[in-house]
């Protein structure tokens, strides 16, 4: 179906969410109709912040919003779900188009797995009415089922509409870009040749896809490399908790402006901790780029005075590959917690590919690298 006519046929004229790549056209179609607007389209940092806006907004005007997201973010919007819109409490409705990532029967990446098996429980769990939407389903199902949501909706429940593989569609295709300089593959590559055999940590998406295909151009193994390639945000404190157990090597964490957003508060617990041997690097393009490019608040944000707000005694930012190779070599060598930024633009190759080794692998890999596969 049109994505627009999805949007006419919630209602609604708010929608917030955290973009999709399933979703695409729904979140192309929003960025022509609105860009980014606060009276009608917010992008937010994680799936419960946009719960949680979606609410205010509700309590503000009377009306029913629209949250959109992948399947991956559910886990983030249960708490809220529970405790703040369920009807023994706040009784606030709302509205829930996600992506369905891992679909059972499709093939689909490993993170994406069993997730997509119990994308639909979980909302059934939460009291959450869905209704799935397939590239055959008529616009006409869709009114019916909207139609058959309005009970619930008026009773201060939740509804969702979950959106299988290639359902939707929007003619137009938002080009989204910046004005930075570097190539973000690019900078990978530089960072891969000054960590050596460290441990690198690297986050979710095309970051760490680039990665694998830089150790593999170069005739290297993947072993000195954890890959996370599901849960988004956790990148960082999954390197605090490797460099905590391991002081004796240098961890590189490298990180997207996305996944640091959502889940920020890791930064204040990175800088709590202190860890003398770890380099968190963010890549920061301001934009979901994995899911389609839509724009992150990170263009706006000074992330270096926060990493110094949260107490990491080193921080800097840089936007060409001189000063990247003169701030990563300063930090290779240093025994000092270090965070940088680096500026890149929007963009990745056509033919990119995705690691050939399963999840497990990549786990005992890089356990067996570190020498703590043998310890269990």
């Amino acid at each position: 179906m049109r994505a627009e006519e999805l949007v006419r046929i919630t209602g609604a004229d708010f929608f917030t969410g955290v973009p999709d790549s399933q979703l695409r056209p729904l979140c192309d179609c929003l960025m022509e109709k609105y860009g980014i607007d606060p009276k009608h389209h917010v992008i937010a940092a994680n799936e419960g912040n946009c719960v949680a806006l979606a609410a205010g907004y509700h309590l503000a005007t009377g009306k029913t919003p629209v949250v959109y997201m992948q399947n991956s973010g559910e886990g983030n919007v249960i708490n809220p779900i529970a405790s703040l819109l369920n009807d023994k409490v706040y009784a606030i409705p709302m509205i829930f188009v996600i992506g369905w990532r891992g679909e059972p029967g499709l093939h689909d990446e490993p993170q994406h797995i069993y997730q997509g098996i119990v994308t639909e429980t979980l909302m059934k769990d939460m009291d959450v009415e869905t209704f799935a939407i397939g590239s055959t389903t008529t616009d006409d199902e869709i009114r019916t089922a909207m139609d058959s949501f309005e009970e619930a909706l008026g009773k201060g429940k939740q509804v969702a509409f979950i959106i299988r593989k290639g359902a939707l569609e929007h003619d137009g295709k938002v080009d989204y870009k910046n004005s930075y300089p570097l190539c973000r593959e690019e900078v990978i590559r530089h960072i891969a040749l000054i960590t050596g055999d460290d441990p690198v940590i690297s986050t979710t998406g095309k970051i760490s896809r680039e990665l694998f295909e830089i150790r593999t151009d170069a005739g290297e193994d993947h072993s000195r490399d954890f890959l996370t390639v599901g849960s988004m945000g956790h990148c960082s404190s999954i390197a605090l908790g490797v460099a905590l157990s391991r002081p004796d090597k240098k961890i590189w964490c490298i990180d997207g402006d996305g996944a640091v957003l959502m889940h920020m508060g890791a930064m204040a617990v990175i800088g709590a901790n202190r860890p003398e041997n770890l380099v968190h690097i963010v890549i920061n393009n301001a934009a979901h780029e994995t899911v389609g490019g839509m724009p992150t608040v990170a263009g706006a944000v000074d992330l270096v005075g926060i990493a110094r707000s949260c107490g990491y005694p080193d921080a800097v930012c840089v936007d060409t590959l001189d000063e990247l190779d003169k701030t990563l070599a300063e930090a290779k060598e240093k025994n000092t917690l270090s965070f940088i930024e680096v500026k890149c633009r929007v963009g990745a190759r056509s033919d990119l590919g995705r690691p050939t080794t399963t999840a497990l692998e990549n786990k005992i890999n890089f356990m067996k690298h570190i020498g703590s596969l043998e310890t269990r």
